[in-house]
């Protein structure tokens, strides 16, 4: 059986962690992933946890608007929030929409940011950005992230994602238990 994914990024951290993710909860089924540019209708570096999830949802509903021919519409989106004494935090929210238009939602793990990065970013420079600044990196949005600068490369940013994508597909492939919720 052959389905079609259609990740809200041309991103291939984010393509590669929707088709491993998909792979892993799904793995008897053939997947076709196909990464498409559409907007967020949030901010370039979100700051909170309701801005990234709404971030999240806005890619994969543009994404099934724009190519409406899959069975998964994936939207993920890097935030920022702070916790209680100002420290930095950074996190993804993942969100498939279905062919029945059903929602899952996932979370990936949360971890601190640095001083410095978090100076950059208060400053208005994007996550990636100031990760490359500190980091003295080039494009690690597209390699392994700031989760991946700040572990040694003990988590990549696909790994990292791939968990919370595969948590967002329990409600899709459970329907049943989750009929009234969704």
């Amino acid at each position: 059986m052959n389905k079609k994914i259609v990740v809200a990024s041309k991103n291939p951290v984010k393509i590669n962690a929707s088709l491993e993710g998909m792979q892993k909860i799904l793995p008897k089924i053939d997947f076709e992933v196909e990464g498409i540019d559409v907007p967020s209708g949030v901010s370039d570096q979100p700051m909170s946890t309701e801005e990234t999830w709404q971030g999240a949802l806005n890619r994969a509903t543009n994404a099934k608007a724009k190519a409406p021919d899959a069975d998964y519409w994936v939207g993920m989106e890097g935030g920022i929030d702070k916790d209680d004494e100002g420290k930095m935090f950074a996190f993804a929210w993942m969100c498939v929409i279905d062919k029945d238009n059903d929602i899952g939602k996932g979370m990936t793990g949360v971890f601190y940011l640095p001083p410095k990065v978090q100076q950059l970013v208060e400053e208005g420079i994007e996550l990636g950005y100031a990760n490359d600044k500190v980091f003295n990196e080039h494009g690690s949005k597209q390699k392994g992230g700031a989760v991946g600068s700040l572990t040694f490369g003990a988590v990549g940013r696909t790994e990292y994602y791939v968990q919370a994508l595969v948590l967002a597909m329990i409600p899709l492939i459970n329907k049943e238990m989750y009929k009234e919720a969704l």
